[in-house]
């Protein structure tokens, strides 16, 4: 947890959410639309870029499998969704650690950069860095600030970076690496001294006061998300294992500072009510993207099967009786300043 200071600074969520008594009397089922539909080859470059069509989505073709999330365009509309809602979740931030208060920053990783806004918006904000997205899917746009570059990359292969980083910054990646402790590393040593390096994750879904019932859909999809997750090796759970890699990698200065998204209008503080309604358009809207390769490839579901299922789901976050949230850390650590280059 951050310290009193560090809190005050960045709006950490509090311990306890107050739940609003008049949105537990509404009707659920008007609250939102519950709309399920929402809103190696012989050339490595005919691979990046052709995509898998399934089950009415799309996905990467390059290094099939190792992201299980579509990125066709309703996804990539999400994903500018969910930027906006990080953003105001941290106070129009768009990073919590210190990275370039002392120091001006030169070269800038943005790790599975989607849709590339955070690159983009950060190269404005920065135009004395040069930024550069890497991701799996040639998704983001052609006219870009001049100082920025985006690359299809595996960052779960050797890096082969000539230059060296001062910030390092992944967000929302949980469930999709294989072997964290082995991208903090070469992070590490892809790291000048005195460099940054912040994670931004969700966490499992949670109540503080016993409200969200165990045997409920959301609950369960949670745990079947998790099951199929685990089977595939790329765990959804990687948020706890964050500051344990950094200690062992080499880094210091480890912090983590915890924000909550509410799953729906529940929360009588204004801000909570807001990033509540906003959560679950996202978490909704995104619902079948992150469930419908995981429980059809990993579970054997049926397409079918997942688009009942999600309905009950999104009725459960929709559902101000619930007073559930997902915890949003933001883990964030520093390369020693008098550490050898590597």
């Amino acid at each position: 947890m951050a310290t009193t200071d560090q809190a005050a600074a960045t709006h950490e969520a509090p311990a306890h959410l107050e739940a609003d008594v008049h949105e537990a009397r509404s009707d659920t089922d008007s609250l939102f639309d519950d709309g399920s539909g929402q809103s190696d080859t012989t050339s490595l470059a005919s691979s990046i870029a052709r995509y898998r069509h399934e089950n009415g989505r799309r996905y990467h073709a390059f290094k099939d499998g190792s992201y299980n999330f579509p990125n066709d365009e309703v996804e990539q509309e999400r994903l500018d969704l969910q930027h906006n809602l990080l953003c105001m979740t941290f106070d129009g931030k768009l990073h919590i650690s210190p990275a370039g208060k002392d120091k001006p920053l030169h070269r800038v990783l943005d790790v599975g950069t989607g849709t590339g806004i955070w690159a983009m918006d950060f190269a404005d904000e920065h135009p004395e860095a040069a930024v550069l997205g890497v991701d799996l899917s040639p998704i983001q746009p052609t006219y870009v600030p001049p100082n920025v570059i985006f690359l299809v990359d595996d960052v779960e292969e050797p890096w082969a970076y000539e230059t060296k980083f001062d910030f390092v910054y992944t967000r929302m990646m949980t469930g999709s690496l294989a072997n964290w402790s082995r991208f903090t590393q070469q992070a590490y040593e892809n790291m000048n001294p005195g460099g940054w390096i912040e994670f931004v994750d969700i966490a499992y879904v949670t109540s503080d006061d016993d409200t969200l019932p165990k045997d409920c859909p959301l609950q369960k999809w949670t745990d079947l998300t998790a099951e199929a997750a685990a089977k595939i090796g790329r765990p959804m759970d990687a948020v706890k294992s964050h500051k344990k890699n950094l200690l062992d990698a080499g880094f210091t200065n480890i912090n983590d500072v915890i924000y909550k998204w509410p799953t729906n209008r529940w929360p009588k503080d204004a801000k909570y009510k807001e990033l509540g309604m906003w959560a679950n358009e996202n978490m909704g809207g995104g619902l079948q993207a992150i469930t419908l390769a995981l429980f059809t490839r990993v579970l054997g579901w049926l397409p079918e099967e997942v688009e009942v299922f999600t309905a009950e789901v999104r009725r459960d976050m929709r559902n101000p009786r619930y007073h559930a949230y997902w915890p949003i850390i933001v883990t964030y650590a520093q390369k020693p300043v008098a550490a050898a280059s590597t």
